[in-house]
Protein backbone atom coordinates (compact mmCIF):
# COMPACT_ATOMS: atom_id res chain seq x y z
CA UNK A 1 0.00 0.00 0.00
CA UNK A 2 2.86 2.34 0.45
CA UNK A 3 4.00 1.93 -3.03
CA UNK A 4 0.42 3.05 -4.27
CA UNK A 5 1.05 6.26 -3.53
CA UNK A 6 2.83 7.67 -6.54
CA UNK A 7 -0.39 6.22 -8.03
CA UNK A 8 -2.60 8.09 -6.49
CA UNK A 9 -0.69 11.26 -7.07
CA UNK A 10 -0.41 10.28 -10.77
CA UNK A 11 -4.16 9.56 -10.83
CA UNK A 12 -4.89 13.04 -8.77
CA UNK A 13 -2.71 15.16 -11.45
CA UNK A 14 -4.26 13.58 -14.46
CA UNK A 15 -7.85 13.92 -13.33
CA UNK A 16 -7.70 16.88 -11.08
CA UNK A 17 -9.19 15.58 -8.11
CA UNK A 18 -7.98 13.32 -5.47
CA UNK A 19 -8.63 9.14 -5.64
CA UNK A 20 -11.11 7.49 -3.48
CA UNK A 21 -9.44 4.50 -2.34
CA UNK A 22 -10.98 1.03 -1.79
CA UNK A 23 -8.73 -0.98 0.39
CA UNK A 24 -8.90 -3.81 2.65
CA UNK A 25 -7.54 -3.53 6.27
CA UNK A 26 -8.12 -1.50 9.07
CA UNK A 27 -5.14 0.90 8.77
CA UNK A 28 -4.98 2.47 5.37
CA UNK A 29 -7.18 5.53 7.13
CA UNK A 30 -3.78 5.77 9.15
CA UNK A 31 -1.74 5.18 6.44
CA UNK A 32 -3.21 7.90 4.21
CA UNK A 33 -4.15 10.63 6.55
CA UNK A 34 -2.68 14.14 5.59
CA UNK A 35 -2.38 12.36 1.98
CA UNK A 36 -3.80 15.51 -0.76
CA UNK A 37 -4.19 12.87 -3.26
CA UNK A 38 -7.04 11.05 -1.13
CA UNK A 39 -10.10 12.74 -0.66
CA UNK A 40 -11.78 9.26 0.50
CA UNK A 41 -11.02 5.54 2.24
CA UNK A 42 -13.65 3.12 1.67
CA UNK A 43 -12.60 0.06 3.53
CA UNK A 44 -13.32 -3.32 3.95
CA UNK A 45 -12.62 -4.29 6.95
CA UNK A 46 -13.49 -8.20 6.82
CA UNK A 47 -12.51 -9.21 3.09
CA UNK A 48 -13.08 -13.17 4.23
CA UNK A 49 -16.66 -12.89 5.62
CA UNK A 50 -18.58 -14.42 2.67
CA UNK A 51 -20.59 -11.48 0.39
CA UNK A 52 -23.68 -12.13 1.20
CA UNK A 53 -23.53 -12.11 4.95
CA UNK A 54 -20.97 -8.69 4.30
CA UNK A 55 -22.75 -5.43 5.29
CA UNK A 56 -19.42 -3.37 4.28
CA UNK A 57 -19.70 -5.29 1.10
CA UNK A 58 -23.09 -4.49 0.46
CA UNK A 59 -22.22 -0.44 1.93
CA UNK A 60 -19.62 -0.62 -0.48
CA UNK A 61 -21.83 -1.81 -3.64
CA UNK A 62 -23.94 1.26 -2.77
CA UNK A 63 -20.96 3.77 -2.73
CA UNK A 64 -19.54 2.59 -6.02
CA UNK A 65 -23.05 2.83 -7.52
CA UNK A 66 -23.05 6.32 -6.94
CA UNK A 67 -19.36 6.70 -8.39
CA UNK A 68 -19.41 7.95 -11.87
CA UNK A 69 -15.69 8.27 -12.64
CA UNK A 70 -13.05 5.76 -13.59
CA UNK A 71 -11.84 2.99 -11.78
CA UNK A 72 -8.43 1.76 -11.04
CA UNK A 73 -7.90 -1.95 -9.51
CA UNK A 74 -4.33 -2.23 -9.04
CA UNK A 75 -4.72 -5.80 -7.07
CA UNK A 76 -2.48 -8.34 -8.82
CA UNK A 77 -3.74 -11.13 -6.82
CA UNK A 78 -6.30 -13.24 -9.30
CA UNK A 79 -8.42 -14.18 -6.46
CA UNK A 80 -9.27 -10.98 -5.27
CA UNK A 81 -9.56 -9.24 -8.49
CA UNK A 82 -12.43 -12.06 -9.42
CA UNK A 83 -13.93 -10.25 -5.77
CA UNK A 84 -13.56 -7.17 -6.68
CA UNK A 85 -15.02 -7.98 -10.39
CA UNK A 86 -17.76 -8.99 -8.89
CA UNK A 87 -18.07 -6.18 -6.58
CA UNK A 88 -18.24 -4.21 -9.34
CA UNK A 89 -20.55 -6.25 -11.30
CA UNK A 90 -22.79 -5.90 -8.25
CA UNK A 91 -22.67 -1.78 -8.27
CA UNK A 92 -23.45 -1.65 -12.09
CA UNK A 93 -19.94 -0.34 -12.97
CA UNK A 94 -19.22 -1.30 -16.79
CA UNK A 95 -16.03 -3.11 -17.63
CA UNK A 96 -15.06 -0.09 -19.70
CA UNK A 97 -15.42 2.18 -17.16
CA UNK A 98 -12.60 0.13 -15.61
CA UNK A 99 -8.65 -0.31 -16.13
CA UNK A 100 -7.20 -3.50 -13.67
CA UNK A 101 -3.17 -4.12 -13.32
CA UNK A 102 -3.18 -7.14 -14.80
CA UNK A 103 -3.44 -6.01 -18.19
CA UNK A 104 -0.15 -4.51 -17.98
CA UNK A 105 2.22 -7.34 -16.66
CA UNK A 106 4.92 -6.66 -15.02
CA UNK A 107 8.69 -6.85 -17.51
CA UNK A 108 11.33 -8.68 -16.15
CA UNK A 109 12.45 -7.13 -12.94
CA UNK A 110 10.70 -4.08 -13.38
CA UNK A 111 9.80 -2.53 -9.93
CA UNK A 112 5.95 -2.61 -9.03
CA UNK A 113 5.57 1.69 -8.61
CA UNK A 114 7.24 1.58 -12.53
CA UNK A 115 4.56 -1.04 -13.33
CA UNK A 116 2.02 1.10 -10.97
CA UNK A 117 2.68 4.46 -13.45
CA UNK A 118 2.15 2.15 -16.70
CA UNK A 119 -1.06 1.34 -15.80
CA UNK A 120 -2.03 4.92 -14.53
CA UNK A 121 -0.99 6.59 -17.70
CA UNK A 122 -3.64 4.25 -19.32
CA UNK A 123 -7.36 5.78 -19.77
CA UNK A 124 -10.54 3.12 -19.41
CA UNK A 125 -12.42 3.16 -22.49
CA UNK A 126 -15.59 5.06 -21.47
CA UNK A 127 -13.84 8.24 -21.00
CA UNK A 128 -12.30 10.40 -23.47
CA UNK A 129 -8.37 10.41 -23.21
CA UNK A 130 -8.96 14.19 -23.67
CA UNK A 131 -10.52 14.72 -20.23
CA UNK A 132 -7.66 12.64 -18.65
CA UNK A 133 -4.24 14.73 -18.91
CA UNK A 134 -0.70 13.51 -18.58
CA UNK A 135 0.83 13.93 -15.53
CA UNK A 136 3.50 16.39 -16.04
CA UNK A 137 5.43 15.01 -12.65
CA UNK A 138 6.04 11.47 -11.46
CA UNK A 139 6.33 10.43 -8.32
CA UNK A 140 9.31 7.29 -8.51
CA UNK A 141 9.22 6.69 -4.74
CA UNK A 142 6.70 6.70 -2.11
CA UNK A 143 5.74 9.43 -0.17
CA UNK A 144 4.17 9.85 3.56
CA UNK A 145 2.97 12.58 5.03
CA UNK A 146 3.15 13.45 9.10
CA UNK A 147 1.24 16.61 10.63
CA UNK A 148 2.32 18.55 13.67
CA UNK A 149 -0.03 16.35 15.91
CA UNK A 150 2.45 13.28 15.21
CA UNK A 151 5.47 15.12 15.80
CA UNK A 152 4.22 16.70 19.06
CA UNK A 153 3.08 12.99 19.60
CA UNK A 154 6.41 11.73 19.05
CA UNK A 155 8.23 14.07 20.91
CA UNK A 156 6.09 13.53 23.88
CA UNK A 157 6.37 10.01 23.59
CA UNK A 158 10.42 10.24 23.45
CA UNK A 159 10.41 12.35 26.51
CA UNK A 160 8.56 9.87 28.53
CA UNK A 161 10.66 7.27 27.37
CA UNK A 162 13.84 9.12 28.53
CA UNK A 163 15.30 8.87 25.51
CA UNK A 164 14.69 12.41 24.02
CA UNK A 165 17.52 14.09 22.46
CA UNK A 166 19.37 10.65 21.87
CA UNK A 167 20.30 9.07 18.67
CA UNK A 168 17.97 6.55 17.76
CA UNK A 169 18.23 3.44 15.88
CA UNK A 170 15.74 1.37 14.60
CA UNK A 171 15.29 -2.41 13.87
CA UNK A 172 12.09 -4.54 12.63
CA UNK A 173 13.14 -7.85 12.84
CA UNK A 174 9.42 -9.76 12.46
CA UNK A 175 7.19 -10.29 9.95
CA UNK A 176 3.71 -11.08 9.81
CA UNK A 177 4.11 -14.18 7.40
CA UNK A 178 7.31 -15.46 9.20
CA UNK A 179 6.62 -15.17 12.90
CA UNK A 180 3.87 -17.83 14.44
CA UNK A 181 3.40 -17.74 18.03
CA UNK A 182 5.10 -14.68 18.67
CA UNK A 183 8.89 -16.30 17.08
CA UNK A 184 10.18 -16.32 13.65
CA UNK A 185 10.14 -19.97 12.47
CA UNK A 186 13.78 -20.86 12.11
CA UNK A 187 13.08 -22.65 8.29
CA UNK A 188 11.12 -19.22 7.38
CA UNK A 189 13.07 -17.71 3.87
CA UNK A 190 12.32 -14.30 5.31
CA UNK A 191 13.70 -15.05 9.22
CA UNK A 192 17.72 -13.90 10.40
CA UNK A 193 18.83 -15.68 13.32
CA UNK A 194 18.32 -14.09 16.75
CA UNK A 195 22.38 -14.59 17.15
CA UNK A 196 22.78 -12.35 14.61
CA UNK A 197 20.44 -9.66 16.06
CA UNK A 198 21.91 -9.88 19.02
CA UNK A 199 25.57 -9.66 17.45
CA UNK A 200 24.08 -6.32 15.01
CA UNK A 201 22.76 -4.61 18.19
CA UNK A 202 26.25 -5.37 20.32
CA UNK A 203 27.86 -3.69 17.11
CA UNK A 204 25.88 -0.86 17.33
CA UNK A 205 25.97 -0.22 20.68
CA UNK A 206 30.04 -0.26 20.18
CA UNK A 207 30.22 2.28 17.66
CA UNK A 208 27.18 4.42 18.91
CA UNK A 209 26.81 3.95 22.75
CA UNK A 210 25.08 7.02 23.42
CA UNK A 211 22.34 5.53 21.19
CA UNK A 212 19.08 3.99 22.04
CA UNK A 213 18.38 0.99 20.05
CA UNK A 214 15.03 0.22 19.52
CA UNK A 215 13.27 -3.56 18.54
CA UNK A 216 10.01 -2.46 16.65
CA UNK A 217 7.00 -4.96 16.01
CA UNK A 218 3.79 -5.73 16.41
CA UNK A 219 2.18 -6.87 19.65
CA UNK A 220 2.57 -10.19 18.59
CA UNK A 221 5.59 -10.47 17.79
CA UNK A 222 7.18 -8.73 21.74
CA UNK A 223 8.19 -12.68 22.32
CA UNK A 224 10.55 -12.79 19.61
CA UNK A 225 11.57 -9.18 20.14
CA UNK A 226 12.55 -9.92 23.76
CA UNK A 227 14.37 -12.76 23.12
CA UNK A 228 16.96 -10.97 20.85
CA UNK A 229 17.13 -8.55 23.50
CA UNK A 230 18.05 -10.88 25.69
CA UNK A 231 20.77 -12.53 23.31
CA UNK A 232 22.08 -9.16 23.25
CA UNK A 233 22.25 -7.88 26.90
CA UNK A 234 22.34 -4.23 26.50
CA UNK A 235 20.24 -2.17 28.85
CA UNK A 236 20.32 0.48 25.36
CA UNK A 237 17.60 -1.76 23.56
CA UNK A 238 13.93 -1.22 23.89
CA UNK A 239 11.27 -2.39 22.54
CA UNK A 240 7.84 -0.85 21.09
CA UNK A 241 5.07 -2.52 20.34
CA UNK A 242 2.20 -2.09 22.27
CA UNK A 243 2.41 1.86 22.37
CA UNK A 244 3.84 1.89 18.57
CA UNK A 245 0.95 2.71 16.08
CA UNK A 246 1.54 3.32 12.55
CA UNK A 247 1.95 7.04 12.41
CA UNK A 248 3.52 7.09 16.01
CA UNK A 249 6.30 4.64 14.01
CA UNK A 250 6.26 7.09 10.65
CA UNK A 251 7.20 9.95 13.11
CA UNK A 252 10.05 7.91 14.63
CA UNK A 253 11.73 7.54 11.01
CA UNK A 254 11.33 10.83 9.73
CA UNK A 255 13.73 11.62 13.06
CA UNK A 256 16.09 8.11 13.30
CA UNK A 257 19.21 7.85 12.78
CA UNK A 258 19.18 4.36 10.91
CA UNK A 259 16.88 1.38 10.10
CA UNK A 260 17.91 -2.57 9.68
CA UNK A 261 14.40 -4.43 8.84
CA UNK A 262 13.71 -7.78 7.33
CA UNK A 263 11.67 -7.25 3.85
CA UNK A 264 8.83 -6.23 4.96
CA UNK A 265 6.60 -3.38 4.85
CA UNK A 266 7.93 -0.98 7.75
CA UNK A 267 11.04 -1.01 5.86
CA UNK A 268 8.58 0.49 3.06
CA UNK A 269 7.28 3.45 5.33
CA UNK A 270 11.00 3.91 6.65
CA UNK A 271 12.13 4.58 2.98
CA UNK A 272 9.14 6.89 1.97
CA UNK A 273 10.22 8.86 5.18
CA UNK A 274 13.74 9.32 4.60
CA UNK A 275 15.39 7.29 6.86
CA UNK A 276 18.35 5.83 5.96
CA UNK A 277 17.77 2.50 6.10
CA UNK A 278 19.31 -1.42 5.17
CA UNK A 279 16.74 -3.87 4.31
CA UNK A 280 17.39 -8.03 4.33
CA UNK A 281 15.94 -10.22 1.64
CA UNK A 282 14.82 -13.24 1.75
CA UNK A 283 13.54 -15.40 -1.61
CA UNK A 284 11.91 -12.07 -2.85
CA UNK A 285 13.56 -9.98 -5.71
CA UNK A 286 15.11 -6.66 -4.55
CA UNK A 287 14.30 -5.74 -7.84
CA UNK A 288 11.03 -5.86 -7.84
CA UNK A 289 10.42 -4.55 -4.16
CA UNK A 290 13.71 -2.27 -3.49
CA UNK A 291 12.83 0.47 -0.69
CA UNK A 292 13.04 4.08 -2.89
CA UNK A 293 13.54 7.03 -0.93
CA UNK A 294 11.97 10.17 -2.15
CA UNK A 295 14.85 12.73 -0.53
CA UNK A 296 17.50 9.87 -1.47
CA UNK A 297 18.10 8.47 2.00
CA UNK A 298 20.84 5.66 1.88
CA UNK A 299 19.53 2.52 1.48
CA UNK A 300 21.40 -0.71 1.09
CA UNK A 301 19.32 -3.81 0.00
CA UNK A 302 21.31 -7.39 1.18
CA UNK A 303 20.27 -10.88 -0.38
CA UNK A 304 17.40 -11.70 -2.31
CA UNK A 305 16.79 -15.24 -4.58
CA UNK A 306 20.09 -14.51 -6.62
CA UNK A 307 22.23 -14.30 -3.70
CA UNK A 308 21.40 -17.37 -1.34
CA UNK A 309 18.68 -19.50 -0.24
CA UNK A 310 17.30 -17.05 2.51
CA UNK A 311 17.70 -14.55 4.78
CA UNK A 312 19.66 -16.65 7.47
CA UNK A 313 22.87 -17.53 5.01
CA UNK A 314 22.84 -13.19 5.07
CA UNK A 315 26.24 -12.88 6.98
CA UNK A 316 26.52 -10.93 10.16
CA UNK A 317 29.02 -9.05 9.02
CA UNK A 318 28.05 -7.81 5.83
CA UNK A 319 25.13 -6.08 7.90
CA UNK A 320 27.17 -4.48 9.95
CA UNK A 321 29.18 -2.91 7.14
CA UNK A 322 25.72 -2.27 5.55
CA UNK A 323 25.01 0.24 8.87
CA UNK A 324 27.66 1.14 9.04
CA UNK A 325 27.35 2.64 5.60
CA UNK A 326 24.42 4.49 5.80
CA UNK A 327 25.57 5.48 9.15
CA UNK A 328 28.48 7.01 7.59
CA UNK A 329 26.10 8.56 4.88
CA UNK A 330 24.01 10.07 7.41
CA UNK A 331 27.16 11.95 9.17
CA UNK A 332 28.37 13.66 5.70
CA UNK A 333 24.63 14.59 5.17
CA UNK A 334 24.92 16.49 8.37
Amino acid sequence: MVLQTPLLHLLRHRYGHACRLLTSGSWSSQLFAHNADVADIWQLRNRHRPFLLSPERWRLVRLLAKHDGPVYVSEDSRRQVTKIRHLLAMSRIANDRCVFLDQFPAAVDEHWIDQLLRFGQSTPPAFDNAAARQADELWLAPRLFLNQGDRDDRERWLRERGLAGRPLVLLQPGNKRATKFGRVRADDSKAWPIVHWAGLLRAMNARMPEACLLLCGSPAEVPLLRDIRAAAGLAQVGIASEDLPLRRLMALQETADSMVSVDTGPAHMAAAMGCPLVVLYGTESPHRWSRRSAVNAAVIELGGPDAQKGMADIPLESVVQAWLYVTSAVSKRR
